[in-house]
């Protein structure tokens, strides 16, 4: 043991790591000075290791989430900052005064069954089946936690992330298509050549509305009939052919920017309330501009055009996203099945 006497006092002094640990036991008692030593070294050690110590056993939720949003405020986008912060309205209550080391998977199932009877109750689900509704808010409030307590782990608060084994509940994946006389009447009823430009590359391309923003003119080339989208949601690189119709627009666009996509104020960060008033002038209700990806990918699927296909233009990873749009071919289907089983076909 290195514990040493000074003054009234008996004070703690070792190296672990190469670094010296000296501070007041603040008591007379030897005996009690080596369990304080024995606590503090344990403590270092852990934290070296990114292990809880002794000293966040009685640390609160509420106290740990709060460390959190201070670290995710300098590295991430308001708008995310917002989702994270209206997800934690929800489970805070339910979690705020519980010691952090204390909450087990059964306590998060619990909450999510609170929370499924909560929508389940809500009065625009009356009447509807379970399969009938969307708990897509419930299954953002469990990736919201799951992070949280990622962050925890790092932090050397817990040791193991509670969410990890907890299923997400059944999601609705929204399909909105367009018409074609839709999609030229709300073309036609935007206010400006900027908004009519990008609902229109949005439509032609299935790109998302942060690629579209964000689109150089250095990845767009027109020779080739090629755009590159780079630094996508995915992070994968994704190239688009181009299109007659989409050359034609991105060849009366002036190149006054290294971005596309320019207002009076430079490159564009949003144009939501354009589009809106698009929308409405069009009367075309309960449209969302990432809903333009949709029309673009029905467009494609019910030209005849492969999942397969259509999931690689929309820049997908897995073939279950792109399997929302299936129901769009119907005949397609059916006539891949009959070129197997063909009429001629005898049974053994």
């Amino acid at each position: 043991m290195s514990i040493v006497k000074n003054g009234k006092y008996y004070f703690y002094d070792f190296v672990y790591e190469g670094k010296r640990y000296r501070k007041s036991c603040r008591t007379t008692d030897k005996k009690l000075a080596e369990q304080i030593e024995i606590s503090v070294k344990n403590d270092i050690i852990k934290r070296e290791n990114g292990l809880p110590t002794d000293k966040n056993k009685h640390l609160l939720f509420r106290t740990a989430w709060e460390n959190y949003l201070k670290n995710i405020a300098g590295s991430n986008t308001r708008k995310t900052i917002e989702r994270k912060i209206v997800a934690g309205m929800h489970f805070l209550p339910f979690f705020e005064n519980k010691r952090l080391s204390d909450i087990s998977t059964l306590d998060i199932k619990n909450y999510q069954a609170e929370r499924r009877i909560e929508m389940l109750n809500d009065p625009r689900n009356n009447g509807k089946k379970e399969s009938e509704i969307n708990f897509r808010s419930i299954n953002l409030e469990k990736a919201t936690l799951s992070h949280f307590f990622n962050f925890c782990i790092e932090h050397g608060y817990i040791q193991n992330n509670a969410v990890t084994r907890i299923k997400k509940l059944n999601e609705l994946k929204r399909v909105k298509t367009l018409a074609d006389e839709d999609i030229q009447k709300l073309i036609e009823s935007a206010a400006n050549k900027l908004t009519k430009n990008l609902i229109s590359f949005l439509i032609y391309s299935g790109c998302r509305k942060g690629e579209a923003l964000n689109l150089k003119w250095d990845d767009v080339d027109l020779k080739n009939d090629v755009i590159a989208i780079k630094g996508t949601k995915t992070k994968y690189d994704r190239y688009i052919p181009v299109s007659k119709p989409l050359k034609e627009l991105l060849n009366g666009i002036d190149r006054k920017s290294e971005y596309v996509f320019t207002g009076i104020n430079g490159k564009v960060k949003d144009f939501k309330d354009s589009f809106k008033s698009a929308c409405k002038n069009a009367g075309l209700k309960d449209l969302r501009i990432h809903d333009l990806r949709h029309v673009f990918a029905s467009k494609m699927v019910m030209n005849g055009t492969s999942l397969y296909i259509t999931g690689e233009l929309l820049g997908h990873r897995t073939t279950q996203m792109t399997k929302r749009y299936s129901h769009l071919v119907p005949d397609t289907l059916k006539k891949a099945v009959d070129d197997v089983w063909d009429v001629n076909f005898k049974r053994p």
